[in-house]
């Protein structure tokens, strides 16, 4: 009887957000990524629904990178049965440590506040997981160094190398019964600030590429020249520019520019920048602990974190909403779905003196993509806020390679792939990609959707 692999689909297919790719080999189930989905309640809903698989039978998870679409859903799944490693890099597993913890923290703080204030239809309402479900997962990481090829059985070896993106990141490589699986995860972009340019591949019998950007091409302008016109733009109305960051990677890069702003004397040095993002400040802290990842120096690192305020409490995020002299804001989330960010949006929101710059990528249904979008109000724990703020994006300002970086990405590989899935993206990008790859290198790619199962033969 010939060997196969099912592939199961069990998140990012069809939609940008939560990764999780399970390969069932004859002697061997391994989860690639663990992400929770976001967005609109659709998609979150599915962190709920019981997963078409048994988790107790999952040999080893690989994480791509520390992002919450892709890990985190891991205290969920040791919930609910996985006993076995979760392997990453060490920055990977830094970060998703910190992503985990955070996550738990909000999801424990938006079920008691959905309680005390009554907006719920769940009696009582429960966090998806709290911060000792986040702590089990913690404890089954297992840092794994980036290069090197692993043993998992005697068919069957994997390697994960340097994708950008943001810190620790990687593509995952597998030799499985002389197939190779690649899969992307978050593919990063050439001449990035804080990172080096990721490493390409050169073979890929059964390719899984993320296709977020897979409709559109980056700005070509200068985002630091952005950046510094918007400052002035908001000082010149008196206002408040507030930049919701994802905590890893966007906010550090945002904390170097405006350094690199103010040391060139284009930005008053006693404009007040306020960094409110616990997770932000101790993403920080991995930036310093894993140089050999990135180009700045520890010096560097030291003199841009001067530049800026740390919020240390809650308590002082009130005192900085009810100073109303001009300052710069960075606080989570990224897409406004959660955070100290919230806090500051439903008191300056309603003001055409502030400004808000989104910094990245914002999913349907999140109220980032509703601010992007032109809404004219935006819901925050159950009250309508009005929208008075002028609202801009650092578009270039994205960690993901858009259509033609990732063609160029995949230069390399002189064979087609047999198989190709695009996965990570919504239905306009993942089809436009698609396009795209038939038309520059003549491959076909298949566009799974949401647990889809997919039978690959296996070389004997």
């Amino acid at each position: 009887m010939s060997k196969h692999v099912n592939v199961h689909f069990l998140g990012a297919a069809g939609t940008v957000t939560g990764s999780k790719f399970l390969l069932e080999f004859p002697d061997k189930k391994i989860l690639i990524d663990c992400g929770m989905f976001q967005g609109i309640k659709k998609l979150r809903e599915l962190n709920w629904q019981q997963l078409p698989i048994n988790a107790e039978e999952i040999d080893l998870v690989l994480l791509t990178h520390g992002h919450l679409d892709h890990s985190g859903f891991l205290p969920r799944l040791v919930n609910i049965g996985f006993k076995g490693e979760i392997w990453g890099t060490a920055p990977t597993l830094d970060i998703a440590e910190i992503i985990l913890r955070d996550s738990a923290k909000i999801q424990e703080e938006d079920a008691e506040r959905a309680n005390k204030d009554g907006f719920t239809k769940h009696k009582p309402a429960k966090p998806l997981y709290n911060l000792l479900d986040a702590d089990k997962a913690i404890q089954r990481f297992k840092p794994q160094k980036p290069e090197d090829w692993i043993e998992i059985t005697g068919s069957i070896r994997i390697r994960f190398r340097y994708a950008g993106h943001i810190l620790g990141a990687t593509f995952i490589e597998i030799d499985a019964y002389g197939k190779r699986f690649l899969f992307s995860g978050d593919v990063g972009r050439k001449g990035d600030l804080l990172l080096r340019d990721p490493e390409k591949p050169d073979r890929a019998d059964v390719l899984f590429l993320e296709s977020t950007y897979g409709d559109r091409l980056h700005s070509k302008e200068d985002m630091t020249d952005k950046l510094e016109s918007v400052i002035h733009a908001t000082l010149e109305k008196n206002g408040t520019l507030i930049i919701p960051s994802f905590a890893v990677e966007r906010a550090q890069l945002l904390m170097y520019m405006i350094w690199q702003l103010t040391s060139q004397g284009k930005i008053p040095k006693s404009l007040p920048v306020i960094l409110d993002s616990p997770m932000g400040t101790n993403a920080l802290a991995v930036f310093r602990k894993h140089h050999e990842w990135h180009k700045l120096t520890d010096q560097d690192t030291i003199r841009m974190s001067e530049r800026f305020h740390v919020v240390q409490s809650y308590a002082e995020t009130w005192e900085i909403i009810d100073n109303p002299a001009p300052k710069i804001i960075i606080a989570g989330s990224g897409m406004v779905t959660g955070g100290r960010v919230l806090t500051y949006l439903q008191k300056y929101l309603g003001r055409e003196s502030t400004t808000v710059l989104l910094a990245g990528y914002q999913a349907e249904g999140t109220r980032g993509r509703q601010l992007l979008d032109g809404a004219d109000e935006i819901k925050f724990y159950g009250k309508y806020v009005p929208v008075k703020a002028g609202i801009d994006i650092l578009d270039g300002l994205s960690a993901h390679a858009d259509k033609n970086e990732l063609i160029e990405w995949l230069s390399d590989i002189q064979k087609s792939p047999e198989q190709l899935f695009l996965v990570h993206g919504e239905p306009q990008a993942l089809d436009a990609l698609r396009v795209k790859l038939k038309d520059s290198l003549g491959w076909l790619a298949t566009i799974p959707e949401l647990y889809n199962i997919k039978e690959i033969p296996l070389d004997e």
